[in-house]
């Protein structure tokens, strides 16, 4: 499951790969964290299957300083009888928002896999080397090179959320690759436009619409669709997410420590 995942918007340009991962954080500072609630839905009923939260907080990486960003997603007792679910992504990035290190730990019914990834940088080419784990059949390894950034599904949401979306419009189309665990593999994120939403704190805001769509086998699959405030922040406030049961919506309950005031809120 790709639970809060892709909360980006990537634009990749040509020239050096370093240059092109690397840029101004304007958007969170360490010390946010935001809190949401997770729901599962079957046909038109809802219901509240547990919780999920997203913090950032200082660090070092190779005696550097970097920030770590952190997923959280964990079902609660009732959901677990049918769908259990523990879940933590862990991204360190530069503090211009370069990839660094990933990791991800996945409890998801009666699988377990650990996934990780290490980034580096030489002469204007980015390297990952992955590796995936699962309880059941053992690790594989992969490494790929690219001229352009390589992304994985929580350092794009930090690189993005820096990026200017004055001039984007609905239609809009952009192409990058992502460290899936065991691959690098192309994804594209359409624009959909702005909307009013309502979230679980009591309020409205005004938000930017996002689709994700992956490329497999020669078959596009879209993944999932998400809304950001449409601030300085761009935090996530909304995730909806196609499960092969139903689909699974995270919705956007609280903030603190966030750099700029919530000028999304409509009331």
């Amino acid at each position: 499951m790709r639970l809060l995942t892709l909360m980006a918007l990537c634009l990749l340009t040509t020239g050096s790969a370093w240059a092109q991962c690397g840029v101004e954080n304007t958007a969170f500072q360490a010390g946010e964290s935001i809190s949401y609630e997770l729901y599962f839905n079957w046909g038109i009923l809802a219901k509240k299957v547990g919780t999920a939260s997203f913090r950032v907080s200082s660090t070092t990486y190779n005696s550097k300083p970097a920030f770590r960003m952190e997923l959280l997603a964990n079902t609660n007792k009732t959901a677990d009888s049918f769908f259990k679910m523990r879940d933590t992504l862990t991204s360190i990035v530069s503090q211009r928002l370069e990839p660094l290190y990933y990791r991800k730990g996945a409890e998801e019914e009666s699988r377990y896999t650990v996934e990780e990834a290490r980034y580096s940088y030489n002469a204007g080419t980015a390297n990952v080397k992955q590796s995936r784990y699962k309880r059941d059949s053992g690790t594989i390894y992969s490494e790929k090179t690219d001229s352009r950034c390589i992304f994985d599904m929580v350092s794009i949401m930090g690189w993005a959320r820096s990026l200017k979306t004055d001039n984007l419009k609905a239609g809009q189309r952009f192409d990058f690759p992502l460290a899936s665990g065991k691959q690098v593999e192309e994804g594209t994120l359409i624009f959909k436009g702005n909307k009013n939403l309502d979230a679980k704190d009591g309020h409205t805001y005004r938000a930017l619409v996002y689709t994700y769509i992956t490329h497999r086998d020669g078959k596009d699959s879209e993944i999932i669709t998400f809304y950001v405030s449409d601030d300085p922040n761009h935090l996530p406030l909304r995730l909806d997410l196609s499960l092969k049961f139903g689909t699974a919506r995270v919705q956007f309950k609280s903030v603190s420590g966030n750099r700029y005031p919530l000028t999304s809120m409509i009331k």
